[in-house]
């Protein structure tokens, strides 16, 4: 199987990289102009052998040239990652997050298609958006994919905008388009948490996290498995709580700061309950994680030490 990964360079792209690597993909790594195609990783990221192993490819989503010059190669497959995925980075510029959300993945299906309708390939596409998509809700229940989507931030809407691009060319023209809403959450502040006192946003709201492994399981597996037009959340349905989380890492590490609320680290618009339920997913593909918090929170805290 040949497949190409946007945003292979990023966090998560990284470790696709490698789980198709192992799989025994053909793997090609399209990443912005100007990018270093083999950066320095963490310890867990790629080896030098993994970074030779992929064929790297500059990748404009702005530009329609570069888009078409890079998409339009016989693959098998496509993982979309490639995006703004910095919530406040969206929320400084809205627009700049719509067009390469939204309007780079279109351009990325529709190169697709053209290629399906001219028989040149009939990849399966996965679209990576995001839980956050479903927007604020007064029930503290996981969310369905029958859930409505009601985003409730630039960086959602313009991940939202992704998927009705994605999910339109499958109605149109055919072109296997699944789409995976990832529901894990990043840790920021594990760095941070040995101070006295630490501050922090709002740590009321309530979360879930996976980690990296199971949430890479679950985009090779839909690669596989999934069917074209439908949406998985990519979810543990374990509720956390944000304190709990602080003091999860803090008793880790060893230590019992005090949270300070800081006004500058609030969030407007925050979601207050976001967990996902993963029942289509397992279905399909037989997906489960196999991390436990725990687990995630001591990977990321060697990370950080890294």
């Amino acid at each position: 199987m040949k497949v190409l990964v946007t945003g292979a360079d990023g966090f998560v792209g990284r470790w696709v990289v490698r789980r198709l690597l192992a799989d025994g993909r053909e793997v090609y790594g399209a990443v912005r102009p100007g990018q270093s195609p083999a950066p320095v990783p963490p310890a867990a990221d790629l080896t030098p052998a993994e970074r030779e192993a992929v064929r790297w490819l500059p990748l404009e989503l702005l530009d329609t040239a570069s888009v078409r010059k890079v998409v339009d190669l016989p693959y098998d497959a496509v993982v979309h990652l490639a995006a703004v995925s910095s919530g406040s980075e969206a929320t400084r510029d809205p627009g700049y997050a719509w067009t390469v959300n939204a309007a780079g993945t279109a351009r990325i299906v529709e190169v697709l298609a053209e290629a399906k309708r001219a028989g040149r390939a009939d990849p399966v596409v996965l679209v990576v958006s995001t839980g956050e998509v479903y927007g604020a809700s007064h029930e503290p229940r996981p969310r369905r994919e029958t859930d409505p989507v009601a985003p409730c931030s630039p960086y959602a809407a313009s991940k939202a905008g992704g998927e009705l691009a994605g999910l339109e060319a499958w109605r149109r023209t055919g072109l296997r388009v699944i789409v995976a809403r990832a529901f894990a959450e990043r840790l920021r502040f594990a760095k941070r948490v040995a101070a006295p006192v630490v501050k922090v946003g709002n740590l009321e709201p309530v979360r879930e996290f996976l980690h990296v492994r199971d949430v890479v399981d679950a985009y090779a597996r839909l690669l596989v498995k999934g069917q074209p037009g439908e949406t998985y959340n990519v979810a543990s349905g374990q509720a956390v709580s944000l304190e709990e989380l602080f003091f999860r890492l803090a008793d880790l590490i060893g230590a019992r700061p005090i949270p300070e609320a800081d006004p500058e680290l609030v969030r407007g618009g925050d979601i207050f309950h976001l967990v996902g339920d993963a029942a289509k997913l397992h279905g399909a593909t037989g997906w489960t994680p196999h991390y436990t918090l725990d687990d995630t929170l001591r990977d990321v805290l060697d990370a950080q030490a890294d």
